[in-house]
């Protein structure tokens, strides 16, 4: 069995060495009594969720933008199953929005979105305490649709509907929109390619966003494989 390999690390481990918080998947090959990369990937999710969200100490984080380095750097499902697993820890109501694409629907029907609506009748409710809004229906809540500008109402909107907001947000090496998102939401978290982004992008990426006065929660590196030791194999 395989599956791709996520590691959440401080924001300083673009520039330096830090503790760091394995996120799923694992790449590997065993007996499956031995391996159960699908409950590791849930574990770890739900780890992640925990120290992002609930292990921050003073300042709150409610609104976290997910961004990839690079634009060829998946991010969706990923943060399909984060917000999952955060609505699963509260009770609280979560909102999952794909800045990059809007819903298909076909798949998630949803009412006409109306300035003066609430953002949960125009979205698709996932589970009992879980939305995934269309970014359509947000582009309404602003004056000026199309620009930058338009997310400081719409988030604020989303804040007053949604304790919390799990955004996927542009490619943090390609578009300047996700450090304005950094700036106006609770944190940015950068995703990086273990086997394709280099360093100096990484770091190049990082200066970018802390002097867009960004709050940089963390990175979380994908595509990274864990072998397994010979002894082991041996035993299989």
């Amino acid at each position: 069995m395989s599956a791709n390999a996520h590691v959440l690390r401080g924001a300083a481990a673009v520039g330096s060495s830090t503790r760091e918080t394995a996120l799923p998947q694992v790449e590997a090959t065993c007996g499956s009594q031995l391996w159960n990369p699908e409950k590791f990937a849930r574990e770890q999710i739900r780890g992640l969720v925990r120290r992002v969200f609930f292990g921050n100490g003073g300042r709150p984080v409610k609104q976290v933008v997910f961004s990839a380095a690079e634009p060829y750097l998946e991010i969706t499902s990923m943060c399909d199953r984060i917000a999952l697993a955060l609505a699963q820890e509260t009770r609280a109501h979560v909102a999952l929005l794909d800045t990059r694409q809007d819903l298909a629907e076909s798949a998630y029907p949803r009412a006409p979105f109306r300035g003066t609506a609430s953002i949960k009748s125009s979205s698709a409710q996932l589970s009992i305490n879980l939305w995934r809004v269309p970014k359509s229906g947000l582009e309404e809540c602003s004056e000026e649709p199309g620009t930058g500008l338009q997310w400081l109402p719409c988030l604020e909107k989303l804040r007053m509907e949604f304790e919390y907001v799990v955004i996927v947000g542009p490619a943090a090496g390609a578009s300047s929109e996700a450090a304005l998102l950094g700036q106006v939401t609770d944190g940015i978290i950068l995703v990086l390619g273990a086997r394709k982004t280099r360093r100096a992008t990484a770091q190049n990426i990082k200066e970018t966003l802390e002097a867009a006065q960004c709050r940089i929660l963390g990175t979380v590196l994908m595509e990274r494989t864990f072998p397994i030791p010979e002894r082991i194999y041996r035993r299989l």
